[in-house]
């Protein structure tokens, strides 16, 4: 079976330092037309968004999809709250996973695939300021070993 062709749009880079990804979800999203045409042009912007449940359903909230350059009278709301699809039995296990304490459902990745606007949602905890830095401390670790392993290959 030949893979799926997918083109990234936008990255949420601050989430895997801020929160501990526990799981991750892929899931379609519910969009205007011109919304489609600006991402389509890159114009999207994952910072601080969120999703939420409300009413049984999952919502997509922050999400800043610029408003389309060639529309002129029926732009979208950049900032509207956009319906995640999901399956009934996804949405129930996030709803169980949110009610514990400290879970929140973080959009890492806007793209298309197969022509059509997917988002990767993951299921996380935040990360307290003493595990950002042990994070920033093991990231700094890792960057001085691969300059040591590129030197001793040099040589």
């Amino acid at each position: 079976m030949a893979k799926a062709h997918v083109k990234k749009i936008a990255e949420n880079r601050k989430a895997r330092f801020n929160y501990t990804i526990e799981d991750e979800f892929e899931a379609g999203i519910v969009l205007q037309g011109t919304e489609v045409k600006s991402l389509r042009q890159g114009r999207a912007n994952l910072k601080d968004s969120y999703a939420k449940v409300r009413q049984g359903e999952i919502f997509l909230h922050q999400l800043h999809i610029s408003p389309y350059t060639h529309a002129h009278y029926d732009n979208h709301d950049p900032q509207r709250p956009r319906k995640l699809l999901l399956h009934n039995y996804e949405i129930k296990r996030l709803i169980g996973k949110i009610n514990e304490r400290g879970y929140t459902l973080i959009p890492l990745r806007l793209y298309f695939k197969e022509g059509k606007v997917k988002v990767t949602l993951a299921l996380g905890k935040g990360k307290k300021t003493v595990d950002k830095r042990e994070t920033i401390r093991q990231r700094d670790q890792n960057r001085e070993m691969d300059r040591i392993r590129k030197n001793m290959k040099n040589m």
